[in-house]
């Protein structure tokens, strides 16, 4: 019988399907479905199955019998007051001829089966019925007006004879109207609104055709007409009904994709941003409501930059998609981790912010993406991160703060401790607060003024000829005094500033560089926001061919990140400039993610050692070892080297001994004024012929 239930069952699917088209509705074949081309071979077969449907429940589509049942719930409780109303109408015309039987006994026994059911209807909560308890509620629905339907039918029959012609016409006039009534209302249920047609009309035809009396006979026959017309219109509001809940649940499903594709990153499947921000919010309020505890952790990738430029960005992308898969294995119930954008990712660690769960996690999450990438068959990249974290409640109170402060916290150990785990601290506040003020007062400021350019020499120790100076960014503030460059450069930089000094500062270069004695050479430093900014580039190429400096006097100081950031862009401007006439001097060689990559496939001019190397020289046995062999490199792809933050006397002897010959440190002289330039570089003409770069110092 299961097997019989089953086939009848998805026939009755196919033949809907077929019937009113409700194309992606229906569930994956039915093992014991017949083949199409059987179906159409009979054509009979066919038929009966469409007839059946019409009597049939959606057991193909839960989502529209609860649609249905969501409509009937508003409609049933009206069907019920309308059947008590006709009802006691009736028996109010048959009281007096009619046995108390059927005038009261049934009729209250109608009243309180209807109004039970009216509060049962009216109390009742859809939210708490899934599909399958829909199709519960239909089946029943059916049995019940299968029941009420007979029972009422075979009441209203039985007062016939008792009535006069005007009570007669009145039980007529009532099974009529009543079905009329119970089809508009059991629209949604197309098989119990046609069951109860069949189970009312029938009899009602049957019964007053019998009576052979003309005008019971022509309300039968326009009963009949109506109740055709009727139920024609209910199939076809019936299948718009269907058509619309399938519409809507498609619509929906679209909406769903839509709103999954906006919270989710396509390259990596993590939650996106958006979707991560959102969660925080969520989190947050969790948080707040309960007492809880929870951490935001901002992840950077370390030399994945690297990676993206060596091996292109198809292996940038591959790269990108193993680290999503990996980070996604340590998301959980507790743990949110997203794709904040480019390299950058984020979690949020809930009920936790207790610091040793927090290293344990960061230490997990670093082995995870310190094991080797294959991005190809024979390519395999090694990277790592930097992780920032900050505390609810303790380090943050609401979400913007926690994540900027993670955000800081991350920022903080890529310039001081990359490839560590940093916790937001009081610390970090004050530097907050510290870089909230330089910020504030560097909008604020009259750069024009305020900021001016002090010039350090570059000594040809072996002959102690001047031959050129750095140009080095000071900034006098009227509020908080003299500004380190190191502190007020990286927090216009992240300000996004830089441009606007940058272009004041080179303005400034360009008037001074005319009171520096020829042929001095003197360099001018790019930021790596600056040299990735088109425009920025061009008004300075403007500025330059505006002015009466001479290009081949113009050298242009940049580092090894400007290069990371957008080594293409950065390659371009850099041929710009050198056909302009300029150097080009990379600066800070060896400090960062040096490169022989970068170095031979740049138009350079001069490599400066940096000064990191110099301070370990007497002490550490690598570094001189390192300076021989930066200063061969530079031999053999003959370009000048330049040793910088050279100091000592001990210092200086020992880069001579290594082959340096350029050098550029306090030992010679510290950073002057423009005022000061002219004055030294003839002093240190005058004493050219001796060896002692410290009577250079006086």
């Amino acid at each position: 019988m299961l097997w019989a239930a089953a086939t009848a069952e998805r026939s009755d699917v196919v033949a809907y399907s077929a019937r009113f088209g409700s194309a992606g509705r229906t569930m994956p074949p039915h093992p014991f479905a017949p083949p199409a081309e059987h179906a159409a071979r009979h054509g009979i077969g066919t038929r009966l199955a469409a007839f059946r449907t019409m009597f049939g429940l959606p057991y193909h589509d839960l989502d529209l019998a609860h649609a249905q049942l969501s409509a009937l719930a508003r409609q049933i409780p009206m069907l019920f007051i309308i059947l008590t109303a006709n009802a006691l109408a009736l028996a109010a015309t048959h009281i007096e001829t009619a046995p108390p039987f059927l005038t009261v006994v049934m009729p209250i026994v109608f009243c309180l089966i209807c109004a039970h059911r009216v509060r049962f209807w009216r109390r009742l909560s859809l939210r708490s019925v899934d599909g399958v308890g829909a199709l519960h509620f239909l089946k029943t629905i059916t049995f019940a007006v299968a029941v009420l339907g007979a029972v009422f039918t075979a009441w209203s029959l039985a007062l016939y004879p008792y009535g006069d012609a005007y009570a007669r016409c009145h039980v007529a006039f009532y099974m009529s109207i009543t079905v009329i009534s119970c089809i508009l209302c059991l629209t949604q249920h197309r098989s119990a609104a046609l069951l109860l047609t069949f189970l009312v009309l029938i009899p009602f035809t049957i019964f007053f055709l019998i009576t052979e009396n003309l005008v019971l006979i022509a309300m039968v026959a326009n009963v009949v007409v109506v109740t055709w017309g009727l139920i024609i219109i209910m199939l076809r509001n019936n299948h718009s009904f269907d058509t619309l809940v399938v519409a809507q649940r498609s619509a929906q499903r679209l909406s769903d994709e839509n709103l999954c594709l906006a919270q989710q990153d396509g390259l990596t499947g993590l939650p996106n941003r958006r979707r991560f921000i959102a969660e925080l919010d969520d989190t947050l309020a969790a948080a707040q409501q309960s007492g809880t505890c929870f951490a935001v952790t901002m992840i950077d990738l370390d030399r994945f930059k690297a990676v993206n430029d060596s091996y292109g960005h198809g292996a940038g992308d591959r790269l990108l998609e193993q680290i999503g898969g990996r980070l996604g294995t340590l998301a959980g119930a507790d743990r949110f981790i997203a794709r904040l954008g480019g390299d950058e990712f984020g979690a949020i660690l809930k009920d936790t912010a207790d610091e040793a769960a927090i290293l344990a996690f960061g230490a997990r999450l670093q082995a995870l993406l310190e094991a080797p990438f294959a991005l190809n068959d024979t390519a395999v990249a090694t990277i790592g991160c930097s992780i920032g974290v900050a505390t609810y409640p303790q380090t943050g109170q609401t979400a913007e703060d926690l994540f900027e402060r993670a955000d800081y916290a991350l920022y903080d150990g890529k310039q001081h401790r990359k490839g560590e785990i940093v916790l937001f601290s009081q610390a970090l506040e004050t530097e907050i607060r510290t870089s909230s003020q330089i910020e504030q007062a560097l909008r604020n400021a009259d750069l024009e003024s305020e900021l001016w350019l002090a010039f350090q020499p570059i000594v040809d120790a072996t002959t102690n000829q001047v031959r050129g100076f750095e140009s080095l960014a000071r900034w006098e503030s009227p509020e908080l005094g003299a500004v380190s460059p190191g502190v007020f450069i990286p927090i216009a930089e992240h300000a996004q500033l830089i441009n606007h000094i940058t272009l004041v500062l080179f303005a400034k270069y360009l008037d001074a560089i005319g009171h520096v004695p020829e042929p001095a050479m003197v360099s001018f430093n790019l930021s790596a926001h600056d040299l990735s900014s088109r425009a920025t580039m061009a008004k300075i190429q403007e500025m330059l061919c505006g002015s009466d400096v001479s290009p081949s006097r113009v050298a242009f100081e940049i580092t090894e990140t400007a290069l990371l950031r957008d080594f293409d862009l950065a390659a371009e401007t850099i041929e710009t400039l050198h056909d302009m006439g300029a150097s080009i001097a990379l600066d800070d060689f060896g400090a960062g993610f040096s490169s022989l990559g970068y170095v031979h496939r740049l138009k350079l001019d001069k490599i400066k050692i940096d000064r990191s190397f110099v301070s370990d020289i007497e002490h550490s046995a690598t570094a001189p070892k390192i300076i021989r062999s930066l200063i061969d490199l530079c031999r053999n792809l003959e370009v000048a080297c330049v040793v910088e933050g050279v100091e000592t006397p001990a210092q200086l002897t020992l880069l001579l001994g290594l082959g340096a010959t350029l050098i550029q440190g306090y030992l010679f002289a510290k950073p002057m004024r423009i005022e000061a330039v002219a004055p030294w570089y003839e002093r240190a003409n005058l004493l050219a012929s001796r060896t002692l770069p410290d009577r250079l110092c006086g």
